[in-house]
């Protein structure tokens, strides 16, 4: 059953449609388009040698969404600026959740595999893109505990890093929803808990001068099209600011529900105090 959508009780505002912006959101538009019509089937063809050469391994194709997450932002002109480093050990790196742009700005800064819930596989444009970049799809469920625990294990063990969102859900991108512990567990197997690590990091989406600080957000039943355009068109962008913080040793915490809270603690430091008039009840 999927996690309930986060919705905030004060509307978002929409930006107004400017003089040139049309043709501000094709000229981004287009090159992003093409973009990924071009590396897409490069990324599968690698992907088929790497099965020839090295099997369920992704040493090469890996490459590809680093690149055009990369790429996509500076044709957004959306600057991308990083504090701390990436881990070298094995592992899993958790994050908040602001929007669908969290896929960039985390791809852009390291080479990871997303964790995402089944229902995405099946979406038009974003499933098979998602499958061929290697995401993990997982259903959440407790009855899949034991699935998905062996699915992360032999993910891990090829040297993969995992990336999943444990708030379930996106915000407006000013604050941290409460960490679910659920997807921590698969970590504190005894074939896992001594051999990884579990890295939090911070997305901090700083808005355009005179925006919404929430410009990046996307909550409740955005659409995903909409949203889109609103980027695209922006004549004055703002920025992302991501944090790496210190990986946690899993065999260094007790369970999955410390693991969780000192996560969440480490993901929260890194944003400022919420505004009173984007407080919510």
């Amino acid at each position: 059953m999927s996690a309930p959508l986060w919705d905030s009780s004060k509307p978002a505002v929409e930006p107004p449609w400017e003089r040139f912006d049309s043709a501000r959101a094709i000229l981004r538009g287009v090159p992003i388009v093409l973009l990924i019509l071009i590396c897409l089937p490069l990324m599968i063809m690698t992907r088929g040698i790497e099965r020839l050469s090295v099997g369920a391994r992704r040493p090469w194709s890996s490459f590809f969404p680093r690149f055009v997450s990369r790429v996509a932002l500076m044709i957004m002109s959306i600057p991308l600026r990083t504090t701390g480093t990436p881990m070298s050990q094995p592992g899993a790196v958790v994050a908040n959740h602001s929007t669908w742009l969290d896929v960039f700005s985390l791809n852009a800064c390291q080479r990871v595999f997303f964790v995402s819930k089944a229902e995405v596989a099946n979406w038009p444009g974003i499933g098979p893109l998602a499958r061929a970049s290697g995401t993990v799809f997982i259903a959440r469920d407790r009855k899949e505990a034991g699935r998905q625990k062996a699915l992360f294990e032999a993910r891990l063990h090829m040297g993969h890093k995992l990336l999943f969102f444990p708030e379930g859900t996106s915000t407006d991108g000013l604050r941290v929803l409460p960490f679910k512990p659920t997807l921590f567990a698969a970590f504190f197997a005894p074939q896992l808990r001594d051999e990884v690590s579990i890295q939090p990091v911070t997305v901090r989406y700083i808005a355009p001068t005179g925006a919404d600080p929430r410009f990046y957000g996307w909550w409740g039943d955005m659409e995903f099209g909409p949203s889109l355009i609103t980027f695209l068109k922006a004549r004055k962008q703002g920025a992302i600011e991501i944090t790496f913080h210190d990986p946690i040793a899993v065999k260094d915490v007790p369970n999955r529900k410390d693991m969780a809270l000192l996560c969440e603690n480490a993901v929260r430091s890194s944003l400022p105090e919420i505004a009173e008039e984007f407080q919510e009840v």
